[in-house]
């Protein structure tokens, strides 16, 4: 598979119309629900005209812009056509089919794009002090990252570290569910050995949930250093190489006949403890 159609990108200025579900385009966009093509060609699919925009003027690389019919002529849709057309993206005019066909939705948004992914690798991760980072080891759910992001995002944290085999963030469910946060925070992928070699130099505190946790949560001081939150896989936790490098394992006391709580649940309880910390810290309230 190939995303360059160079011929079509020759067509600066020019809007193409594809109403055809066999159109060769609309046939490469459709294959970026496949991680294998969405780690071909670096590309991803989002979709919302806010979400397009946002993404845009953060400075991401948009290669391809999808706007169903009824969406021409409106300001906003012109304004980002003419940004993709300028920086060298396609621009395609589609049918309500085509639309739903792309975003595998009956009630699709009016507005998708391809981008190119982003990684920032993890020897340039060097938290500061009034940071805080969050890591997740071999997280499955693509809701539970998609939510992550999202309240890593909410929360003021710096970004998400994917240890070991874990979802793909660039997922259609991923993407969505951060609600555009993708765009926004930093997303840094590591082995096991990369992220302990890392923890070793990079002067962070490694705060873990962990079943085993012998700290009540809000009890930790988050303030000493850069703090990174780790958390482990949905059903198994942390595995305890992983455990074993933590500065601290936190517990989150539960009442009530449940045992657990959802992972994205406790990372955001997590997330907001630490942050409250560093507020705290800064004379905030």
């Amino acid at each position: 598979m190939t995303m360059n159609h160079d011929q079509d990108r020759r067509r600066v200025g020019q809007v193409k119309e594809v109403t055809s579900l066999s159109n060769p385009i609309v046939k490469d966009i459709k294959a970026l629900a496949q991680k294998k093509e969405r780690d071909a060609t670096k590309t991803f699919l989002a979709e919302g005209l806010k979400l397009i925009i946002d993404a845009i003027e953060l400075g991401w690389t948009i290669r391809t812009l999808a706007y169903a019919k009824a969406a021409k002529g409106k300001p906003a849709v012109e304004q980002v056509a003419a940004k993709t057309v300028a920086t060298g993206g396609l621009v395609l005019e589609v049918s309500e089919k085509v639309m739903s066909s792309i975003t595998r939705r009956d009630n699709p948004q009016m507005v998708a794009g391809v981008f190119e992914q982003r990684w920032l690798p993890l020897a340039k991760v060097k938290p500061k002090a009034d940071e805080t980072w969050v890591a997740l080891d071999r997280v499955r759910d693509p809701g539970n990252l998609g939510t992550i992001i999202r309240t890593a995002d909410a929360s003021g944290a710096s970004g998400v570290i994917l240890v070991g085999e874990t979802t793909d963030p660039f997922s259609m469910e991923t993407v969505r569910a951060t609600m555009g946060s993708v765009f926004a925070m930093p997303l840094i992928r590591a082995t096991v050995d990369e992220f302990i070699a890392w923890k070793k130099t990079a002067g962070v505190s490694v705060v873990a949930t962990h079943l085993a946790g012998a700290v009540d949560y809000r009890t930790i001081d988050y303030r000493k250093k850069p703090v990174v939150l780790l958390m482990g896989n949905e059903q198994s936790g942390l595995p305890d190489d992983l455990a074993g490098e933590a500065d601290a394992l936190a517990r989150i006391p539960q009442q009530g006949r449940a045992d657990s709580l959802n992972l994205a649940v406790a990372t955001a309880v997590m997330l907001f403890e630490a942050r409250r910390h560093l507020l705290t810290l800064d004379g905030g309230a």
